[in-house]
Order: C-alpha cells, then structure tokens, then sequence
C-alpha cells in the first residue's frame, strides 16, 4: 500500500457514507447513481491505495473511470448489466482466491458492496463530466474549528529586513514595520513553508491537501497577488517545501510524496524531476551559489544533489533518524541537519560538482526530542534550532557550540527566523514571539581553562621546599594537624573507621596524595579524599555531557584498553574523555571496521583514568556519554544530557601502577585549611589494614625502557623493530626523544624516535647492512639507550635499559620488504643515503607500496591489523584493512595500503615503517612521513 490511502481513509468514510445516503437508501433506480458522488469515494477508499497510476498493482489502475472499465490482467473488471460477471465485484464478495480488499484492510460494508451491484446492473456509468483522477478530488464535512489561535508554521524575514511572512494554515500575512499586517489570498490546505526570493520581491509558499496535491505558489510580495502556481500534476501530496534558488530562476518543491521537483521560476515549467529518496522529504536548501541541492528526509538521510542535471553528489552519512532540516552556511563551506535524532550534524561541503563524500565536522546532541527547525543568521555567526522538547537554543558558529538555550517555551516552536539580533520564533499555540540576544556572548564551552589544571595540575603554583616530615597518626577526637611535605604511618583498625589529617595549602599550590597499602600487603584497600575544614567534598571538575552513547556487543572488565564498542561512534573524536559509570577514559584508536571498537589510552596494558576516577568494570548496555570538562562551579547551558560534578577524591591509582592503592593530585582553590581523609573503600577495617600516606609536592619525571622481539635476529639486509615505552609522573606528559648510541659495526638505527606529548610509546627499525659481521655476543650490552626531555625548563636524561642480543644469521633470510611510492603520493629517492618521502593532509588519504622480495617464504605476508602502521603520528592510521589486516596473499609480491590522517592533527615530521608479524618479523626501511596543513584556499 501507499501512503495516500492512509491519509485519505477517514476523511473518505465520512463521504462515502454521505455519498451514498440517498442512492443506498432511496428507490433503487440506477439513474440516481452518480459516479463521482457515489462511486469514486468507495474506490478511493478501498482500492486506490495499490492500485493507481503510481503503483499500479495487478497491472490495474483506478483512478479513472476508463482505467477501471480497462481493467487488468486477471479479468474483465466491469461487464455492464452483469454485475455477476464482473471481476470487481467477485473481488468485493469473496468470489476468487485473493479477495479484495486484503483482510488486514478495512472492508466495504454489504450495503456498500450493493450500491456497487446496483451501479453495474444498471450499466455501469461514468461520470457525467470529464474523466479526471478520482485522487484530486476530496469532499471533507465541515468541523468546526478547534477553539485558539491557529498554529504558526512558517516564518521568514525578508533579505533587507522590511517585510516578516508568516503562515497559519492556510493564510499567510506580510507585515512591515509599523504598518498593519497584509493578509494574502487564502490556499486551500496548510502552508508549510514559505521563502523571500533575493531581491524580497517575491515570496513562495508551499502547501497543498495530504492524499491529492501539493502546490508552491508565487506572490508578488508589494502588490499581494499570485504569480503563478506549480507542482499541480507531478506532487500527488501535500508539499513541505518550496525554495527560490538565489539566483530566483529556479524553484525547487519537496513534500509527503517523496519527490523533488526543479522548475522554472518565470514559466512554472517543470525541468527535471528527482525521485529517489524512500521517505518524505521535509526540506530543502540552495547552496549559496545554486549550483547544489540539499534534501532532507522521513528516509533518515540527506541527499545532495547537482541541480543542472539532478545527480547525486552524496548521501550525507550518520542520521540514525528522520531529518527534518538542512541548510548551507551563507559563505557554502559548511552543510548543516538535524532531524529525529536529536542531533545537528555539521558538514563541510565539498561535493560541489562532482560526487565526493562531505565529511562530518561536528555532531552535537542539541534537544532531549525531534530537532525540528534550523535557521542561520545573515553572517553566518550563529544557529538557531527549535525542537519538540519546546525549547530554542542559539549555536555558536562555526565551532557549533550552544550558547543559549530558552526552554519550557509555551509550545513547539514550528518557525524560527533570524531578525538581525533578534530571534522571531513562531509556535503551535498561535503565539509569535520576538527574543533578543546578545551577539557578544561567549560560549560557555570557551571556559574550559582550568579544567586541565583539574586533570593535572596545569601552570599551578609549587609548594615550598621544606623537607620531608614522618609521623604516626595518633587516636583523636578531630582531625590530626601535620605540615606538609609529610609521610604518615597509621591504620584503619575497626570497620568503618577512616583517618583524617589537618594541612594548610595556599590557592593554587599542587599536593600530591600518595598511599601505600596494597603494594605492602597490606589487606587496605584505599580511598583517599581531599575536603574542606568542615569536612565537605571539594568540586574538582564539571564534566558536561555532549554525546549521548550506550555499550554494545559487549560490556567490559576493568583493565581492558581496546575493542570499547559504543553506540554513534562515528560522532566520536581521538581525544575526547568518555564518562562511562563513574570511570572517565579517554579515546585513543578510532575502531577499525564493523568487528571492532575504541582503544582508549594509553594504547597498550591496563588502561588509564582521568580526573581521579578508577577503573570499573562495564555491563553490555550501559549508558555513556562524551563529556567536555569544565572549571568548577561553572554552569553549563543546558543541553539536555548530565553535567557531572567529581570531587577531589580516589579509589585507584588512575595510572594503573600502584594496583589498589590510591594517588590523588590536589590543586588548592583558595588559601585556607584542608583535611585529607583515608579509608576502605569497602568500609572495611583491622588490626593488620595498614597503610603509609605521603602528602607531598608534584615531581614531573619519566622513565624509559626499550623492548625487542624474543627472537632479535638479523639477516644481511635486514630489519628488525624496537620498542620504547615510557612512564610519566606527577603529570609531565612532554615529548622524548630516546636514542641508541654504540651499535655494533654494519648496523644503524632510526634514532632518536621520538615518544610524542600525551602518548607513551614509539618504535623505530635497527637496520643490518648487507655486508655486517657477525656481532659478538656482548655487543648489546654495549648499546646505550637514553631518553631526553624538558621537564620543568630543565632538560631530563633517563637511561633505557639495554638491547636484547644482536644476532646476525647470514643465509637465515626468507624475504625482504620494503615501502615505495605509489602514484604522486611520494618523491622517488634521488639522493643516496636518503629516506622515502611522503606528504599527507589533515583529514586525507594517501597510498604507498609495499613490496616483497620472496627468497624462501611462500606464504601469506602478514603486517598486522588496527597497529600494522608502526610509529605513525597519533591521528594516522593504515586504513581499509578490513578484517585480516593489511597483508600481502600468497604468491603475490605488492600490496597497496592507505594512510589517513584525522583532520585535527598538527603539521609533523616523523619516520615509521611496516613490519612483517610472521617470517621472523622483518621490518622495512623507516620512511619520512610529513603532515602539513593545507594553505587556506587551496
């Protein structure tokens, strides 16, 4: 079935039942049995939904009388004068396999199925009149009105800001600054859209009746009389849009039936017609230079269409729901939708002429309900949305940060239009409403210095340098007084019991709260906690959720880092923390294909926590949200996920080293008296729950240790990789650089790799030349690894540890690898000695070769999967590897890979390398790998 029977039946069953009042119920005479009057209601209501022009259904259409008198391929559907020979009435009574209408439709009535009878014994008549689709013709009673003023459905200022349209039902009025408002003629059905053209001569609305037509009309927008009127004909219900393109010589029209229509603005002549989407399309926008549509629609997607010929240049990805608005910034670099999902997504349009996939930009959950109106300012500074959760919100632009929100409206607010610094906003009750804003506000996202300090420690002031002082905590009434730096020994004896310790800091001096319980096998299991002299907690962070998501396929334990499988994943960037429970992680590896999830930090071994959290374990289903953390005491505007508050409190080292213990960074907000409180964090308590508790100041350091393969053998020729890991402390998250220095003759290194700000491990390729001696046993251990950073202004050296040992097997090589450029995605090498170069884009994809020379390896060339790029900088990654990675089949020598960079990552120099998993983990040579940021324009 269609959709126009659904929209048509009541209002049919009040007419067929009128129609046929006098001809069911009179004498009987066949003369008194009009076809349009009596018969065309029953076959609207029971018969033209499958079987129409459109559908067409048993090859059978009846929306003329000629059409039905045709019939289809199973029969004569009318013999006059034999209404028992007649295949439309075998149909209605049961007389063939498949009765009609289906039994799961509503069903005529016996005195209806008579009336039919009657009609085809009596020579089954046409109408009187021309023959014309029985689908535009509707007879509705009258009702009366609903008591109130009429909804506001559409609203729009005019380009020079003289004139302000707005539609309720049917009317539409134009109103100038102090003058009264101009009513323009009556349109049969609801307007449901209406636009200025350029120049604000002209206004075009879009309305028409649901089940029969759609109709955009033009008006003279001085004069208030219609131009010309077109959709008639092609749009067979109700439209939701009509858009002038900027230029005015177009018009494109969009409603309930899923079509989209471009006509010429001057004739009305339609030019093309688009009709692909599956679901009603509720809007459309012109780009700035008309050259592009945008459809959004009921189909849960946005299309994006060329207009001179109606191609598809995109289908806009991530709706999970209906979409109800799209619009182009005014300067056409960005795509905004929003619809059903809650959701603004924000593009960057780049499918300006040919199809290219616009890529997402920002997507931010806007209202708690359907998003159901976009408008943008003249400058393109700002967004309004509307939603059914009757709230208006303003957006910042282009970074789509809400600004303000106006909630608990006295209804939906259906239209809202931009009015210089003015929103007018128009709702379902009838009310119109002018609200001011400030174009000087500034986001509430933008105060977000001090919520790193929150995480740790930021630019905070240093305690002073006295030494360190130990004591017993003592059995009092109230909390013990110490001096800080300070190393307290003492013991939760009963259950329940916690201690607490009195100090003093000033604001904006850091303290480190260390314990340690657990790794002395003491059975505490601590919490440690930083409150006020009265003992109340102290607000640490404002975490603000922004993306609403939930766990899927799987839940998970408390040490995992990898495969976090999240509901709206695509909506997520590398970097941002994620509140799941209590615990708050942070985003480290986008997930690589449908069978995989997030790696969160730090990449490898038992993940990380932030802002004090521990680790919990995580059921399938569970909610979670992307959050941004804001300074404490700052109140977020309002966007209806959580704001959660954390205070200066912690379970579990959040670095994972001291297992159970606790370690908490505390950064003074005001000069005063703190306590520091201690206990089980299960309530627990004896004799034996000891624990030391170190109140000392922040001491940024690192460590560093290098890894290598069980097996570090070399080939002539060859490469094998090894690994540098690094420890930060007390919150120094500064680049290294490790190096290795005193190799043995023949083999070199791609020293110094450097371990980048914020991550903690970095790879780098031992190469041996093709005429290298054999080392001696010893000769690793004469390798010098050193790592070197600035801590604190000061440079920082810490060794590494040692290699494993170097050896060398001179006819042990099975194959050799190595990387070469594919198409203009590198420079060939031209000097000796010189590394492969290649260049790669923010937010772009670039190819490379790599090759294999089989020398005694037949099988399949394995390069690993989500870690197959080794020392890529964070951001890049080796994409479409597919389910078995990136590889090189058997028998084959070559394979093309791909190297995408995420559009937030910063210009770079960096060496990395591929290394095989199998066939002794060969390594090929390091390649020079350049991140630039395009030139604005380019």
């Amino acid at each position: 079935m269609t959709l126009i029977p659904n929209l048509i039946r009541k209002a049919d069953a009040v007419v067929a039942w009128a129609g046929m009042g006098i001809a069911a119920g009179g004498s009987g005479a066949a003369e008194a049995i009009d076809y349009h009057a009596d018969i065309a209601p029953l076959m609207r209501q029971y018969c033209a939904g499958c079987h129409n022009d459109e559908d067409f259904e048993g090859d059978f259409s009846v929306e003329r009388y000629a059409d039905l008198k045709e019939g289809g391929s199973k029969g004569e559907m009318l013999v006059a004068g034999q209404p028992d020979d007649s295949y439309l009435i075998k149909l209605l009574t049961g007389g063939t396999k498949e009765p009609m209408p289906p039994k799961d439709e509503p069903q005529p009535s016996a005195k209806e199925v008579a009336l039919l009878k009657r009609w085809v014994e009596g020579g089954a008549a046409g109408p009187k009149g021309e023959d014309i689709s029985i689908l535009t013709m509707l007879t509705v009673p009258e009702l009366p009105k609903a008591p109130g003023s009429r909804a506001v459905t559409a609203l729009e200022r005019s380009p020079d800001g003289k004139r302000l349209a707005s539609a309720r039902a049917g009317i539409v009025e134009i109103t100038e600054e102090g003058q009264a408002p101009r009513r323009l003629p009556p349109l049969e059905g609801k307007v449901n859209a209406l636009h200025f053209s350029a120049d604000g001569t002209r206004l075009i609305t879009a309305s028409g009746i649901p089940g029969l037509n759609g109709v955009a009309t033009i008006w003279d927008t001085e004069k208030g009389t219609t131009l010309r009127q077109m959709g008639a004909g092609y749009h067979r219900d109700v439209l939701y849009d009509a858009e002038f393109s900027p230029d005015g010589k177009l018009v494109a029209t969009a409603g309930y039936d899923a079509k989209i229509g471009i006509w010429d603005a001057e004739s009305g002549r339609k030019l093309r017609g688009i009709e692909v989407h599956n679901g009603a399309v509720y809007d459309l926008a012109f780009s700035p230079d008309g050259a592009v549509l945008a459809s959004a629609s009921g189909d849960f997607t946005v299309k994006v269409w060329r207009v001179s010929d109606g191609l598809r240049l995109d289908t806009l990805n991530q709706p999970q729901g209906e979409q109800f608005a799209v619009a182009f910034s005014p300067d056409g670099k960005f795509l905004f939708a929003a619809g059903a999902d809650n959701r603004i997504r924000m593009y960057r349009f780049i499918s300006k002429d040919k199809p290219v996939i616009n890529p997402l930009v920002q997507a931010r959950y806007a209202h708690e309900q359907d998003v159901v109106e976009l408008a943008l300012s003249a400058d393109g500074k700002w967004l309004a949305s509307s939603g059914d959760d009757r709230a208006v919100k303003l957006w910042s632009l282009p970074d789509l940060v809400q600004v303000k929100a106006w909630e608990n409206q006295p209804d939906v607010a259906a239209a809202v239009a931009f009015d210089g610094d003015r929103l007018r906003v128009g709702r379902l009750d009838g009310s119109l409403e002018t609200i001011p804003f400030d174009p000087g506000l500034v986001a509430a996202a933008s105060a977000t210095s001090g919520a790193k300090s929150a995480e740790r420690g930021g630019e905070c002031a240093k305690p002073g340098g006295k030494g360190m002082a130990k004591l017993e905590a003592k059995e009092q009434t109230g909390a013990q007084p110490v001096s800080l730096p300070v190393e307290i020994a003492g013991r939760i004896d009963r259950e329940g019991d916690s201690d607490e310790f009195r100090f003093s800091a000033k604001a904006g001096e850091r303290w480190v709260l260390e314990v340690n319980a657990a790794r002395a096998k003491s059975p505490l299991d601590s919490k440690v906690e930083v409150l006020t002299a009265e003992g109340k907690p102290i607000e640490r962070v404002r975490l603000q959720a922004v993306r609403d998501s939930w766990f899927e396929f799987r839940g998970k334990d408390s040490m995992q880092v990898g495969d976090f499988r999240v509901f709206n994943w695509r909506e997520m960037e590398l970097n941002e923390y994620l509140y799941c429970n209590g615990e708050v992680v942070k985003l480290w590896l986008y997930p690589r294909g449908p069978d995989s999830g997030f790696t969160v930090y730090p990449g490898f071994g038992n993940r990380h926590n932030y802002f004090g959290t521990s680790a919990l374990a995580h059921a399938l289903g569970e909610p979670c949200y992307v959050v941004r953390p804001l300074p404490a005491g700052v109140e977020p505007v309002p966007n209806g996920l959580p704001v959660y508050t954390l205070y200066y409190e912690n379970d579990d080292d959040p670095r994972r080293r001291g297992g159970s213990d606790s370690l908490l960074d505390f950064t003074a907000p005001a000069d005063g008296d703190y306590l520091a409180r201690i206990s089980d964090v299960r309530g627990f308590g004896g004799e034996d729950f000891a624990y030391q508790l170190t109140i000392r100041p922040p001491k940024p350091d690192f460590s560093v240790k290098v890894e290598t393969a069980k097996d570090f053998g070399f080939v002539p020729g060859g490469g094998q990789e090894f690994v540098v890991k690094a420890e930060r402390f007390d919150g120094f998250e500064g680049e290294i650089r490790v190096s290795l220095e005193g190799l043995p003759p023949g083999f070199t290194s791609s020293s110094p790799v450097v371990i980048e700000a914020g991550q903690h491990q970095a790879m780098g390729v031992i190469h041996a030349a093709i005429d290298a001696p054999v080392p001696v046993p010893a000769a690793a251990k004469a390798v010098k690894v050193t790592g070197v950073a600035e801590v604190a202004g000061k440079e920082l050296r810490q060794s590494g540890g040692t290699l494993a040992e170097i050896k060398l097997n001179p006819k042990g090589a099975k194959l050799m690898v190595e990387i070469q450029p594919d198409g203009d995605s590198g420079q060939p090498v031209t000097a000796p000695g010189k590394p492969l170069e290649l260049t790669i884009h923010p937010g772009e994809t670039i190819t490379a070769m790599v090759k294999a020379t089989r020398l005694d390896f037949k099988d399949r060339i394995e390069f690993g999967t989500d870690d197959s790029g080794r020392n890529l900088a964070h951001g890049l990654i080796i994409d479409n590897i597919g389910l078995n990675g990136l590889m090189i089949p058997e028998e084959a020598t070559e394979q093309r890979f791909f190297i995408t960079a995420a559009k937030w990552v910063p210009d770079s120099t960096r060496m990395f390398h591929l290394r095989t998993k199998n066939a002794g983990g060969q390594a090929t040579q390091t390649i020079l790998l350049h991140v630039k940021r395009r030139e604005p324009g380019s």
